[in-house]
């Protein structure tokens, strides 16, 4: 309760400073309008908001959860498999060199206007954080733990031995290095889906900003932006929780 009373403080003593300013200095509304205009005109034209809003958001979870799974699957695999550890980790370095947005138009060329190019987008930059931060905790499991469970399953065979171990103890010890990853993932992940719908798109708060740019209409360009700001801080707020109710066990000093 405190963390949310001091961020409710916090956000409107910005905007008071905000509308301060544009009253003082007699900024031009074309270039920067004032708080009270902007949430004006999201009253207004609310509907509009909203409507490109659920396309943008369905673009970012499905981002979300199709980067997680590839990810998750990807660590394991390199950790697990030699060839793919020789093959794999150049590749996920390789894939963080090359500008993500670079690629946004070839996304939009091969896949499309539609939804699946900035779900694509939403994929590559939320890949390389969930790959790495699980893959860290894959490697990092306690070497006592994995000896106690070496000798436990001495009996089976190798391949068995090594998916019982994978399964019953560097999963388990790895999920925090994975929800630290995941926290971030969800952090950038609407990144991905507003520059898709910049490069091409007919709808997505990302398409209106930019012909609400185009059109001179600033108030409706911070609308949306405010309120793809907002839906963000609350997914993110979601998955966090989410996590910490799923790892009850990993010490959390900074909710104390």
């Amino acid at each position: 309760m405190n963390r949310l009373v001091t961020g409710i403080v916090t956000a409107a003593v910005l905007l008071g400073l905000w509308q301060a300013y544009v009253s003082i200095s007699g900024i031009e509304a074309f270039l920067l309008p004032g708080p009270v205009a902007v949430m004006v005109t999201l009253f207004e034209r609310f509907d509009l908001i909203m409507h490109h809003l659920g396309i943008t958001a369905l673009e970012i979870v499905l981002g979300l959860l199709i980067g997680t799974l590839l990810g998750v699957t990807s660590a394991i695999l390199i950790h697990t498999i030699p060839v793919a550890r020789r093959i794999g980790l150049p590749l996920l370095v390789i894939s963080q060199a090359i500008p993500v947005f670079a690629l946004a138009p070839l996304l939009v060329l091969w896949l499309g206007y539609d939804l699946w190019s900035k779900v694509a987008m939403a994929v590559l930059i939320i890949f390389f954080p969930v790959t790495t931060a699980f893959l860290d905790g894959l490697r990092r499991t306690d070497p006592g733990m994995m000896d106690l469970a070496s000798i436990m399953a001495a009996t089976r065979s190798p391949l068995r031995r090594t998916i019982s171990l994978l399964i019953h103890i560097r999963i388990p010890a790895a999920l925090p290095a994975l929800a630290s990853g995941l926290r971030v993932a969800t952090g950038v992940a609407p990144i991905g889906a507003v520059v898709g719908e910049w490069v091409g798109s007919s709808a997505g708060l990302g398409f209106l900003m930019l012909h609400a740019n185009g059109r001179m209409q600033i108030d409706l360009l911070f609308a949306a932006l405010f309120v793809l700001s907002l839906f963000s801080v609350l997914l993110w707020l979601s998955v966090d929780a989410l996590l910490r109710r799923a790892l009850p066990w990993q010490p959390d000093s900074f909710a104390k």
